[in-house]
C-alpha cells in the first residue's frame, strides 16, 4: 500500500539537498525539511488498488473507508486498521465421513465462491471474516448433506448446489459478504457401497439386455410364422426362395449342385407303361 511513499519521501530529500546545495548558508535547514517532508509523505500518503479498500480509524474510531487510488492520513492520529480484498474469492471445504439422510457415510468436497461487498463490516464485526466464511460454508455444507438422500445427491447436484448457497448466503449476509456461488466438485463413496452399486448396475444392464434379446426373438418369430404361412399357400414363392439362395451361395464360386427331382420318376412310369403295352397280344383282326 505504501508503494508510492517511498519514491516521493525520496523526491523530497533530493528537492531539500538540491535547495541547500544553492543556499549553503542554510544547508541544514534545508536538508532537515527535506527529511521532515520524506518523513510525512511516509506516514501519511497510501495507495489502494482498483480492487482494495482501506479501513482508516482515527483516535481508534472509524474515520471512513477509502481507496482506490491516493489518499492520505494524519499522521500518528491516523490508523490504517486493514486492507480488504474485494476479489472473489474460492474456498474448498469438505466434510469426511457424514452420514446422508439414508444413514450411508460420504466424503463430500465443495468450492464456494465469495467477495466482501461491504468491507467496513466485514471488519468491524468479525474477528477473521475468511475464517468465519469457512466454517459457516463447512457447518451449512455438513447440514445439507445429513438432511439429503445419497440419490438426490448423487442425480440433483445442481438443485443442492443452489440450497447450499442460499443457507450460506444467508447466513452472512449481515457480514458484509456476498456468497457468488457453490459448486459440489465430488461425493465419494465407501468401497463396499461402490462394489454393491456395481453389482446392482451390472444386473439391471443384463436385465435389460435379456429383455431385449427376447423381444427381438419373438419378433423374429412372429415373422418366420408370417413367412411360413405365405410359402403354405404359395409354393412357387418357396421355390422361387430356393432357387434365389443357392444362386447367392454359388455365384462367386462356380460350383454345381446336383439336385434329386421327380423327372426320373416320371420317366420310370411312363417306360412302364410301353413296356405294358408291348406285352398285351394283339388281336387278329376280323375277315
Amino acid at each position: 500500500m505504501n508503494s508510492i511513499s517511498g519514491p516521493l519521501a525520496a523526491v523530497a530529500l533530493l528537492i531539500g539537498f538540491g535547495c541547500g546545495a544553492l543556499d549553503k548558508a542554510h544547508f541544514v535547514v534545508w536538508l532537515v525539511l527535506g527529511v521532515i517532508a520524506a518523513v510525512a509523505i511516509i506516514l501519511s500518503v497510501r495507495l489502494c488498488a482498483a480492487w482494495e479498500r482501506a479501513i482508516v480509524l482515527r483516535a481508534g474510531r472509524v474515520k471512513g473507508v477509502y481507496g482506490p487510488g491516493i489518499f492520505l492520513t494524519v499522521p500518528f492520529l491516523d490508523q490504517v486498521a486493514n486492507v480488504v480484498d474485494q476479489r472473489i474469492r474460492t474456498v474448498p471445504v469438505a466434510t469426511r465421513e457424514t452420514l446422508t439422510r439414508d444413514t450411508t457415510p460420504v466424503d463430500v468436497d465443495a468450492v464456494i465462491f465469495w467477495m466482501v461487498h461491504d468491507p467496513l463490516r466485514a471488519i468491524t464485526e468479525l474477528d477473521d471474516f475468511a475464517g468465519s466464511v469457512s466454517m459457516v460454508a463447512l457447518t451449512t455444507l455438513r447440514e445439507v448433506v445429513s438432511s439429503s438422500y445419497l440419490s438426490v445427491l448423487l442425480e440433483d447436484r445442481r438443485r443442492i448446489d443452489d440450497e447450499l448457497r442460499e443457507q450460506i448466503a444467508l447466513k452472512t449476509r449481515e457480514w458484509g459478504v456476498t456468497v457468488q456461488g457453490v459448486e459440489i466438485r465430488d461425493v465419494q463413496l465407501p468401497a463396499s457401497l461402490q462394489d454393491a452399486m456395481s453389482r446392482q448396475a451390472q444386473a439391471e444392464r443384463e436385465k435389460a439386455a435379456r429383455v431385449t434379446l427376447a423381444s427381438a426373438e419373438r419378433a423374429v418369430a412372429l415373422e418366420l410364422a408370417e413367412a411360413a404361412k405365405t410359402y403354405a399357400s404359395t409354393p412357387i414363392a418357396l421355390q422361387i426362395l430356393q432357387i434365389n439362395r443357392i444362386f447367392e451361395m454359388n455365384k462367386d464360386r462356380g460350383t454345381t449342385i446336383l439336385m434329386p427331382t421327380t423327372m426320373a420318376d416320371a420317366m420310370a412310369g411312363v417306360a412302364a407303361i410301353n413296356l405294358t403295352n408291348a406285352a398285351t397280344p394283339t388281336p387278329p383282326a376280323e375277315a
